[in-house]
């Protein structure tokens, strides 16, 4: 589409109203509940919440990274990390090495059982994806990652083309 062009409906991109902004939050907001329902049924049936699922995804991506890293990406507070890592690492679903270089840092990894139960939460989103992916078109998928990447503050703009980065 033509930058300033008119999208479906004929409603120029340039000047949305209000009401255009509402029907997108809205769509947002259920979009996230649909994405977030499969694996909130899977993490349910082990006691746990999104936190646990966001470490465990987050710790798959980036294998040996930090407490401190994991930090900065989940932008919670340590004592709420903690807890999260602490019934993960208790219940064997994640390992905590201290570092060869700097004994005061924690590295993470997921143990065979973390790793199962990481594939199944992300099967399920790869699943809900890729059908709404299939559904709205290689152009909409181009455009709605445009839409999200612009919508992140600066620094976590950042943070997330640095993981994106790394899985090239």
């Amino acid at each position: 589409m033509a930058e300033g062009g008119a999208g479906p409906g004929g409603e120029s991109l340039l000047f949305l109203t209000d009401e255009q902004l509402r029907k997108g939050i809205e769509a947002m907001f259920f979009a996230y509940r649909g994405f977030t329902a499969d694996p909130d049924r899977i993490l349910e049936n082990h006691a746990y919440g999104r936190a646990h699922h966001r470490a465990l995804h987050f710790i798959h991506r980036s294998p040996g990274t930090t407490v401190n890293n994991l930090l900065a990406i989940l932008g919670v507070t340590k004592q709420s990390l903690n807890r999260v890592l602490r019934a993960l690492i208790e219940d064997g679903l994640v390992e905590s090495r201290v570092g060869r270089k700097d004994k005061r840092e924690r590295h993470l990894f997921l143990t065979e059982r973390g790793a199962q139960l990481e594939r199944e939460l992300s099967d399920a989103q790869r699943a809900r994806m890729r059908a709404a992916y299939r559904a709205a078109g290689p152009v909409a998928v181009a455009g709605f990652r445009q839409v999200l990447e612009a919508m992140m503050d600066p620094d976590l703009r950042r943070q997330y083309q640095t993981i994106k980065d790394s899985s090239a």
